[in-house]
């Protein structure tokens, strides 16, 4: 594992296969618990925290769980490092337990988190898995609190709790409750879609350039 490629994996995680924007992939618990950044940002690194551990203890393992209940296995290993978790949120972090509530024990069914178990960490060593493990996680935290970001700001008027806009601001309720969630998740789904669609026509242009050149270096090679 080189660092070229831990940066890509770094990407891929954040921007090219964000577990939320670009997978879809545990939409459910994002739109339910993204209404302040203190939230998205608690249900992010309790999400990355079982990521990590169970693609680790899955990596270990992989040699030795037989394929037939291979997915069973997987979850009984996340529900464990779940179990954890939330036994560390409840004692030290009350007030976030109170407010993620029942979404704390579903990252056990988190499709993110078993798509990585299955995907990569069941097929690879425990140090890419680890690293594979806190980059999705990153990406699905990064994820989670800009669409908190958004929400907070345009419904409450708020960050981290603290009011930041100016007298006579009228937060956009809608914002906090679901149809709101559901629109600016789709408007950052959109622009990400702009985003990878702009660097591929990039790429696509610098490549057809890069065969333009070799073809006229050869051109002139052939008349010398």
């Amino acid at each position: 594992m080189n660092k070229l490629n831990i940066k890509q994996m770094l990407l891929d995680g954040i921007l090219y296969k964000n577990p939320v924007l670009v997978q879809l992939l545990g939409l459910c618990s994002v739109l339910a618990v993204t209404t302040s950044v203190v939230n998205g940002f608690g249900m992010g690194a309790a999400a990355t925290a079982v990521l990590v551990c169970s693609n680790l203890l899955i990596s270990l393992l992989r040699k030795f769980i037989p394929k037939q209940v291979r997915i069973a296995a997987y979850i009984v290993i996340i529900s464990g490092f779940v179990t954890m978790v939330e036994l560390l949120i409840k004692a030290y972090l009350p007030a976030l337990d109170k407010s993620l509530g029942v979404f704390i024990p579903l990252i056990v069914v988190n499709c993110m988190i078993l798509a990585r178990a299955e995907a990569f960490a069941s097929k690879n060593k425990p140090l890419p898995s680890i690293i594979d493990g806190l980059t999705m996680g990153i990406g699905y935290t990064v994820a989670l609190v800009a669409i908190s970001f958004i929400r907070e700001i345009l419904g409450a008027g708020t960050l981290f709790g603290y009011n930041i806009m100016p007298k006579g601001f009228q937060p956009m309720l809608m914002a906090i409750l679901p149809p709101g969630g559901f629109i600016i998740l789709g408007s950052l789904i959109a622009l990400m879609q702009k985003l990878m669609s702009l660097k591929g026509n990039k790429a696509a242009t610098a490549k057809a350039e890069d065969t333009a050149i070799k073809t006229e270096i050869k051109a002139e090679e052939g008349n010398e």
